[in-house]
């Protein structure tokens, strides 16, 4: 690396979001463009940058820091330049020059050491002076701060983010507990750090690292689906990511129980540890269960057969009897649950249960947690279903970094009966965020497939449910006319009992193509480039999803999105593009947001209209990328409804190409056409339940590629991977009030 001292001539570019800068620096013999992540960059700083030169297509030369010493101004021309750059409040040039004419080369020393002095100056008062004295203060910690954290391996973008949390306490918050960085600033996870905290001299025996270790190990889990580990596998995984002693680590789980950071149970004769969210998610979800389950009384004397015989009559369309069970289940009692697979009849259930609420007169809510639920089920009912967050009014504090909802156990739902569909997808927190919300009294109807993949967040609520043996149940098992035509439907059922799909049936829509194991992503990519569209008359960007079980190996994610990314969006001289890592971000590129953003705002712009505005973009929802402005450093994204998002690129770890997607990923979403992948995975990717669910993400045409052998291995292996949830536990202790 090379590095350059000299003064700040010009600012040319500024972003204040993200710190990206351009600007000039003048040394003794050159003048040097210069980019890269600083805090508040002024015109007459001092400073010695450390980077490499790279050469910009459009702009030429540039010199990109990597990390940066601030210098302070040592002749009277930079001094004044520094007051006058507008950073400070209360100073122009005027003043800059009186300033710098009367303290001379001693001016930054006086404002910092003796800033009362500066009322000496002609024409500035008190008032005056107490609001340049702070607006100086202020830049420099701020500088202190980025230089600080620098030390330490912390990226300029990272300080960026780490100095919007904790403003001037930064630093004392680091110094203090460096490990906190890893639960409050999105991005900086336990591995950095604990790097920092090394980099600090904290020991590796410190109690504060073991216990963000336990928590870390905790967090991770909760992603893997488990909403508590056993003690014995708590200490275990700990272990391994903390390279210290099992007793050191069993010492610190006590003392966290005691201090009631962690909650320890008996579950199944061993001892679960619970981090406090999950603990308190699980046990209030299985206490308004209980409390909605044996306190319902209904009050409703009308005669139910008459009424669900009155609709069918009006739909042209009669109920099966388990369709009807479901509908007098939902009706009398609080919590009832409606589960089965594609073609079943779930939909045609929702529909009766409106009319039939509807007659009875009692208020009724739609929702599902995926926008794209909500927008399906919206379509075949004719109401207006919300996502669940949109329902309970969701709000992000920016104080505190957290998420929470209007509407709770203080400012309940005012409607007597919830519809909640895919509720297969609703995790632990979520499910009791919305039971909170729901008032003594009312009813709520859960709808899902407990075949499909459990959610992707903590916990196993549906299936936990039901296999409680304690809620109201019914399962529809029978498959309708209209989907016997469909072999994705009847294929469905076959792979969830076990049996092989049918397949490549002439004007079928079910097909097989046996491929080499080498040969596999090449037949991806031409099917979704050229056989589909010219058969089917399938948009390949739009219409077309492939679906795998992993990221890795020559037919997971990664390599696929390479491969269609140059088929279907290849580079031109017309398209912007952004590298990041190993992946390229393309103007044109089909992506899919990863994670819950609640604070990313959004825009919808009709022509002629006012433009809608909002927040929030949710794990899974797919979109386009429209614009990318490397000189700004963001990009926008058209996602679904046209509601356009603007990301900085720092912010880009949010985002993944989505020509091809694991099928964890593509939970309650549907597709016109589904590509998969069959070829070998690890075993607990190659299994019936997700194999299932990928097939039944598609409306009109299933493509399998691959081979056989693995196919047969995937109908076979019903095993699914075990999850850690108490949730069924604590529902089985209702039966003791029976």
């Amino acid at each position: 690396m090379e590095n350059y001292t000299g003064i700040i001539d010009e600012i040319i570019y500024y972003n204040e979001e993200n710190g990206y800068t351009v600007g000039i620096l003048e040394t003794e013999d050159d003048i040097v463009t210069f980019t890269g992540i600083f805090s508040n960059p002024t015109q007459g700083e001092n400073l010695k940058i450390t980077g490499n030169w790279t050469f910009h297509r459009r702009y030429g030369k540039q010199f990109d820091v990597d990390s940066f010493e601030l210098i302070r101004p040592d002749t009277l021309d930079g001094i004044k330049k520094y007051l006058s750059s507008g950073l400070i409040k209360g100073i122009g040039k005027s003043t800059a020059n009186k300033i710098v004419e009367l303290f001379g080369d001693k001016t930054l020393e006086i404002m910092q050491y003796q800033p009362q002095r500066i009322t000496e100056v002609e024409g500035i008062g008190d008032k005056k002076a107490e609001i340049i004295i702070e607006s100086y203060r202020e830049q420099i910690e701020l500088k202190e701060i980025m230089i600080y954290l620098q030390k330490y391996g912390i990226s300029p973008s990272y300080s960026v983010k780490i100095f919007r949390r904790y403003g001037t306490d930064t630093i004392k918050n680091v110094k203090d507990n460096p490990y906190r960085l890893a639960e409050e600033i999105q991005g900086i996870g336990f591995k950095l750090a604990d790097k920092i905290a090394a980099a600090m001299g904290i020991s590796n025996n410190s109690e504060f690292r073991i216990e963000a270790g336990i928590r870390h190990v905790l967090m991770e889990s909760a992603g893997d689906g488990h909403t508590y580990l056993s003690k014995h596998h708590l200490k275990e995984k700990a272990e391994k990511v903390l390279s210290v002693k099992i007793s050191y680590i069993d010492a610190v789980i006590s003392n966290m129980a005691f201090r009631g950071q962690l909650f320890v149970e008996n579950i199944d004769e061993s001892d679960a540890i619970y981090y406090i969210p999950y603990y308190y998610a699980e046990t209030g979800t299985a206490n308004k269960i209980t409390s909605l389950h044996l306190n319902f009384k209904n009050r409703f004397d009308g005669n139910l057969e008459e009424i669900i015989e009155e609709i069918e009559r009006e739909s042209i369309k009669r109920l099966t009897e388990k369709q009807k069970e479901s509908v007098v289940k939902a009706v009398k009692n609080g919590v009832s649950v409606i589960t089965g697979g594609p073609g079943t009849g779930k939909t045609t259930v929702i529909n009766t249960l409106i009319k039939v609420f509807e007659i009875m007169g009692k208020e009724t809510a739609l929702c599902a947690p995926t926008g794209r639920a909500t927008k399906r089920i919206t379509e075949t009912s004719n109401k207006e279903a919300k996502t669940i967050h949109r329902l309970l009014e969701y709000n992000f504090s920016e104080d505190t970094s957290t998420l929470f909802f209007n509407k709770n156990e203080h400012a309940p739902l005012e409607y007597e009966v919830i519809i909640v569909d895919e509720v297969s997808m609703v995790d632990i927190l979520l499910m009791n965020s919305l039971l909170k919300a729901i008032g003594t009294g009312s009813r709520i109807v859960l709808v899902g497939d407990v075949d499909q993949l459990p959610s992707v967040g903590a916990g196993n609520v549906l299936r936990d449910i039901i296999e409680s043996g304690v809620i109201p149940t019914t399962k529809l098992d029978k498959v309708f006319r209209q989907s016997e035509k469909s072999l994705i439907k009847i294929n469905a059922h076959n792979i969830n009992n076990g049996e092989m799909p049918m397949y490549n049936i002439k004007e079928g829509d079910f097909y097989f193509i046996k491929e080499e194991e080498g040969n596999i992503a090449d037949t991806i990519v031409s099917l979704c480039a050229d056989r589909l569209t010219s058969h089917y008359g399938f948009n390949g960007m739009e219409e077309i999803q492939v679906l795998t079980p992993m990221k890795k190996g020559i037919s997971g994610t990664i390599e696929l999105n390479r491969r269609l990314q140059a088929a279907l969006n290849p580079p031109s001289d017309i398209k912007t593009e952004k590298k990041i890592g190993d992946v390229v971000y393309r103007v044109g590129d089909k992506v899919m947001q990863t994670k819950n953003n609640y604070q990313v705002k959004w825009e919808i712009v009709n022509t002629g209209k006012e433009t809608e505005k909002g927040e929030g973009i949710f794990n899974g929802d797919i979109g386009h990328i429209r614009f990318i402005d490397n000189k700004d450093e963001c990009l926008w994204i058209e996602f679904e409804e046209k509601r356009e998002v603007k990301y900085d690129f720092t912010q880009l770890d949010e985002i993944i190409l989505a020509y091809a997607v694991t099928v964890h990923k593509s939970q309650g979403s549907e597709f016109p056409a589904v590509i998969i992948p069959v070829t070998w995975a690890p075993p607990m990717l190659l299994n019936r339940n997700l194999f299932y669910t990928a097939v039944t993400r598609a409306q009109k045409l299933v493509v399998l590629v691959g081979n056989e052998k693995y196919l047969r291995l995937m109908i076979q292996n019903n095993k699914t991977s075990e999850r850690y949830s108490g949730l069924k536990f604590r529902l089985s202790q209702i039966k003791q009030y029976y």
